[in-house]
């Protein structure tokens, strides 16, 4: 079988790494580590083909471990168990890297802590997934959780360039001209892996062309967007919308919106989110904002795509442009809290409901003060159990027509008064 281009030309020394500047630069705890040929049990999160099995492998070379590479996709404890055997027989510290670590379950995970422990293992896991939702917190309490960056454009053109390089020298036709490699950089969405592969498919081909861009963009497929709706992504892009629209940023929340849509979200999982800005961020202080937000959800069903995603739009930079206020959002807060603390207040006797003769006479409904027979539809009497008194759950801000509902709440008091 054919060794990918990836693996032929993978860095062996950490300044032929490209990007993961924080770890490779001289002076970073990583590289000083490296120089001075130790290793320790880390966790390499971040999006694919950035350099976990690079720096992994980089890490064992420079302290001369042997290097096993399990992938926990297929693997399970007989695998790590015969690797911890052969570690133990030959009496040294092996480096065991782990791709997809947080496919372990809990079990799986336990196994690896007494080699961790007892220096059997270095364990390096590699991850796309948010660690401390997948792995325990025995294990993570043993390794170093190192975030990885994606590559960047000119990172990404500096690999493509050796890349190319590479493939030249085993095929001496075989070259690519500025923007055909410009256009592979900035077209692999930050994997190096990606980028390399996309190399390879247009030296396997021809290996004897010059490509220029046009052959290139009609050879190559633009990678697909990053994007998995259960991972860090999909929560990252919705929080990126839901915080510009609390903003009142338009521009960023029509930004983030077309990222999700672009990535394959489900403009009704968007559109239940933008329902519930409406009530959280903006309540009271624009009324209307909801309504903008049903509507949006209205539309949707009605064209469905793509049609249909311009309400969405609508409705984002409606709600982005809103007046702001978490008063209703905080009161409920409150309310369902102190419901919880007095579930077993009674409720007042004037407030209770009297449908019998029989409650009639044990006081249900007694002395209550009907509001429509006052001048001004005010009365006062109490709406909460005895023992807490009265109690200011909902405190409108000045902002929006909330400033109106202050002015409401500010008259009923004085009527009360009066």
């Amino acid at each position: 079988m054919a060794t990918p281009l990836a693996y032929r030309i993978r860095p062996a020394k950490l300044e032929e790494v490209a990007g993961q500047q924080a770890l490779t630069e001289p002076g970073s705890w990583f590289a000083a580590m490296v120089e001075e040929g130790r290793c320790c049990s880390a966790i390499f999160w971040g999006p694919p083909g950035v350099g976990k099995t690079t720096l992994a492998r980089v890490m064992a070379d420079a302290a001369s471990l042997p290097f096993v590479q399990l992938s926990a996709v297929s693997a399970g404890k007989a695998e790590v168990q015969d690797v911890v055997r052969r570690a133990q027989a030959a009496g040294q510290t092996w480096l065991l890297f782990l791709d997809e670590i947080h496919r372990f379950n809990k079990a799986q995970q336990d196994v690896l802590l007494p080699y961790i422990e007892d220096g059997t293992l270095i364990l390096v896991g590699a991850t796309t997934e948010n660690p401390s939702f997948s792995l325990n917190n025995a294990l993570l309490s043993r390794c170093r959780v190192i975030v990885l960056k994606s590559l960047s454009v000119s990172e990404l053109r500096q690999i493509v360039s050796r890349g190319a390089a590479f493939l030249g020298a085993e095929s001496p036709g075989f070259s690519l001209n500025t923007e055909a490699l410009d256009w592979l950089a900035e077209n692999s969405d930050g994997d190096g892996r990606y980028a390399l592969n996309a190399l390879e498919s247009l030296f396997q081909a021809d290996p004897k062309c010059h490509w220029h861009l046009q052959a290139v963009e009609k050879q190559s497929l633009r990678r697909a967007a990053r994007y998995d709706r259960d991972g860090d992504s999909h929560y990252d892009l919705i929080s990126a919308l839901h915080k510009s629209i609390r903003d009142s940023s338009a521009d960023g929340a029509v930004y983030w919106l077309a990222r999700m849509l672009e990535a394959g979200e489900q403009p009704l999982y968007i559109v239940r989110r933008l329902i519930r800005i409406a009530t959280e961020d903006i309540g009271l202080a624009d009324p209307k904002a909801l309504t903008i937000a049903l509507d949006a959800h209205r539309m949707y069903e009605i064209l469905g795509s793509p049609e249909g995603e311009q309400g969405l739009f609508e409705a984002a930079i409606y709600l982005s442009l809103s007046a702001k206020s978490n008063a209703t959002y905080l009161a409920e807060k409150q309310a369902r809290q102190l419901a919880k603390d007095t579930r077993a207040a009674d409720v007042p006797m004037h407030l209770r409901n009297a449908p019998s003769k029989l409650m009639k006479q044990l006081g249900h409904g007694k002395a209550y003060q009907y509001a429509h027979n006052s001048e001004h539809g005010v009365v006062d009497q109490s709406h909460f159990p005895a023992e807490l008194g009265e109690v200011t759950l909902y405190k409108p801000v000045a902002r929006g027509f909330e400033r109106t509902l202050q002015e409401r709440i500010d008259w009923i008091a004085k009527k009360r008064q009066g």
